[in-house]
């Protein structure tokens, strides 16, 4: 599974305004199973919708 990272990597409250990803999550990237990543992926998707929603997002 391809890493999500969109080189944005600018910070909001812990949460990349790129890949929606926390700094946690970012740094066990690697060693993580694809389940795992499935889960950060869907809770990212979730938190970018969420700074849409608000206006926090640009893009």
């Amino acid at each position: 599974m391809k890493d999500p990272c969109i080189k944005v990597c600018k910070f909001q409250r812990d949460i990349c305004l790129g890949c929606g990803r926390s700094k946690v999550e970012i740094r066990a990237w690697k060693k993580l199973d694809k389940p795992e990543r499935r889960a950060i992926l869907a809770e990212a998707d979730m938190r970018l919708l969420a700074l849409a929603a608000t206006g926090r997002r640009k893009g």
